[in-house]
């Protein structure tokens, strides 16, 4: 399945159109085959449940960003740019995938509203969502796969949510809400970052140290 093709698209279009207007909690299978115009069994194999529907969403923001290069090498300054720090390419890449997101704000926003009541779809989407994230590091030049990349994974997923409820609500033009907020996140989570690794220094100073989680 592509969320990529025409027919993915609509049906995850209609999906967040569906959650804007009436909610995600009241947004069902075959209301959004309905809106889509497509047959249930058409929609089940390319969505085959709510949380699919999300982590379309969520892959097609990530294609978007992922279509814009190919990524600097890991550990570099990033095409040529020697002195942009990895913070900063990652503030670039979750920019543009927050830019990706724009047409679904409204739906996105009447998710985060109902999502805490469905912990089962939580937990189902927490894969994709997960996912997504170690995808936007690697865009950065940041590799998730080394060891400790899993916290780097989970710190960028905490970003995120944190920033994804100002992004739902912001009405500036240039998104300047959410940029304000994914900097100070992003450098919370730098701060947050080397203290950790300070503190495993002193705890066992022959331990090998961690790259911190987006610096």
């Amino acid at each position: 399945m592509d969320e990529g093709d025409d027919l993915s698209g609509r049906i995850i279009d209609r999906a967040m159109a569906l959650a804007a207007e009436r909610g995600w909690r009241r947004t069902g299978m075959l209301e959004v085959a309905r809106a889509a115009g497509v047959p249930a069994g058409e929609l089940y194999r390319r969505f085959p449940d709510r949380p699919a529907l999300l982590a379309g969403v969520s892959r097609r923001a990530d294609a978007a960003v992922l279509a814009g290069g190919e990524p600097p090498p890991v550990g570099s300054g990033g095409g040529g740019a020697e002195e942009e720090s990895p913070r900063d390419r990652l503030f670039d890449v979750m920019m543009r995938r927050f830019d990706a997101l724009q047409p679904y704000r409204p739906g996105l926003a009447a998710v985060l509203r109902d999502l805490p009541r469905e912990p089962l779809t939580a937990l189902a989407f927490a894969r994709q969502y997960a996912r997504s994230m170690a995808w936007m590091l690697r865009a950065a030049g940041i590799d998730p796969d080394r060891p400790g990349g899993a916290v780097l994974v989970a710190g960028l997923c905490s970003v995120q949510a944190r920033v994804m409820r100002v992004f739902v609500g912001d009405d500036s033009e240039d998104l300047s809400r959410t940029m304000a907020a994914l900097d100070a996140e992003l450098r919370r989570a730098e701060s947050l970052a080397g203290t950790l690794c300070r503190g495993r220094r002193r705890a066992s100073p022959a331990a090998p140290t961690p790259e911190p989680a987006a610096g």
